[in-house]
């Protein structure tokens, strides 16, 4: 009830039927992002809806415009949704296009189009609870505040975006993993393509994590140009997830999760799933976890202690304006959190995760942070990172430096 009565108040004030097209936008300082939506939806009636939460029959794809308010107008990781039709560019995010692409040639004309130098693809997977325009604009939010420089594309499934339909939305995942792999098949094969980002919330993470697993199984490995996988608040039963990590081979892509211990939406998933840890609500300091992230080499950002809108706690990657300039900056970019480029008090942090407050006030504001690192590279680097640290810390560096190596 009470997840209910949360979703029903952030809902309450939308537009229905944003996704018609509203024509090319006059308005000063507003800014455009253009992506691709594949879907496996069937579509609506209403074309201002354009697709349904029901199973579609095939892949579809569109090329479609958003346009975002000016900066000084709008809060960085927020959607801000039209209330009335139709909407005001000045403070809305606006439809301004919706095309059909039926064909490899209109695929390759649109890349042509909108690519610019831009080999690098970032493929959005949504999570539970989704309506099709959800997908599309939390991405164009994410692809605008994070400034990344990519070629965006989302991937929609069928959610039929009601919090008594869990059961559904997990079946259409596996519904739609064979189309998301053949679809990561094609975008690989494209020499157009230098390399793939794959980001994925929630339940959306269990569809990703398959699509790859079923691409390892059929051709041996996945394929490298899929350099990156980022997990944000990943709804999957953490025992699965480790057959899936295994069965991706010996050189997986790199990656990253986003996890919070206070996702409350990830709560009741644990409950109505046999009491299994999810993954996106680890302690990565804990054990068997942290042995196990260390061996597989996967990075995680713990959000636990970082506060944003969002009262379920579980849209944290998206809404916050420190983790959205991360994922642009760096993730994305296939670079890691820990190295030298980033800050001391970064990584310091990271190597200090449960550490107690002993190694002065520079460690102390790191570990206080509402960002925490874990990264495996991090043990082997912590040499280099006090140094850089310098003497600040005095000798309390040393006491912390042996209380982590135990």
């Amino acid at each position: 009830m009470l997840m209910l009565g949360l979703f029903l108040a952030g809902c309450a004030s939308r537009a229905v039927g944003v996704m018609k097209p509203f024509g090319p936008v006059a308005a000063p300082h507003v800014s455009e992002v253009s992506l691709l939506a594949a879907t496996t939806r069937a579509p609506a009636t209403d074309k201002s809806i354009l697709f349904s939460g029901e199973r579609g029959t095939g892949l579809m794809v569109d090329a479609v415009t958003i346009s975002i308010p000016p900066d000084a107008s709008r809060k960085v990781g927020e959607v801000q949704w039209p209330k009335r039709l139709p909407p005001d560019p000045r403070k809305d995010f606006t439809t301004v296009s919706v095309e059909p692409i039926q064909n490899d040639q209109q695929r390759r004309a649109w890349l042509n189009t909108h690519e610019r130098g831009k080999r690098r693809v970032l493929l959005f997977v949504h999570g539970f609870n989704n309506t099709y325009e959800d997908s599309v604009y939390r991405f164009a939010q994410i692809v605008h505040d994070s400034r990344t420089d990519v070629v965006p594309i989302v991937f929609t499934w069928p959610s039929r975006a009601s919090i008594f339909d869990y059961n559904y939305d997990k079946e259409s995942t596996n519904y739609s993993r064979d189309a998301l792999e053949d679809m990561l098949t094609r975008m690989t094969s494209d020499p157009q393509v230098a390399d793939v980002t794959i980001m994925a919330h929630s339940m959306g993470s269990w569809l990703a994590v398959e699509a790859l697993r079923q691409m390892a199984i059929r051709h041996g490995s996945v394929n490298p140009k899929i350099k990156n996988v980022i997990l944000a608040s990943p709804d999957l039963d953490v025992d699965v997830f480790g057959k899936q990590f295994q069965a991706l081979g010996k050189k997986p892509p790199h990656f990253t999760l986003f996890v919070s211990r206070d996702d409350r939406a990830l709560s009741i998933s644990r409950r109505i799933s046999g009491n299994v840890d999810r993954l996106g609500q680890i302690n990565p300091t804990d054990e068997p976890y942290r042995s196990a992230l260390e061996k597989a080499g996967i990075t995680v950002l713990d959000l636990t202690k970082l506060k944003t809108g969002d009262k379920l706690n579980h849209g944290k990657f998206a809404e916050s304006p420190e983790v959205v300039r991360l994922i642009g900056d760096r993730l994305i970019a296939g670079q890691t959190v820990t190295d030298s480029q980033v800050g001391v008090g970064e990584a310091i942090g990271a190597v200090t995760i449960g550490a107690t407050n002993t190694i002065g006030q520079a460690a102390t504001t790191a570990i206080s942070a509402p960002i925490l690192i874990f990264d495996p590279r991090t043990r082997r680097n912590y040499g280099d990172q006090l140094k850089r640290l310098g003497q600040s810390a005095g000798s309390t560096v040393t006491s912390v430096g042996d209380t982590v190596a135990q």
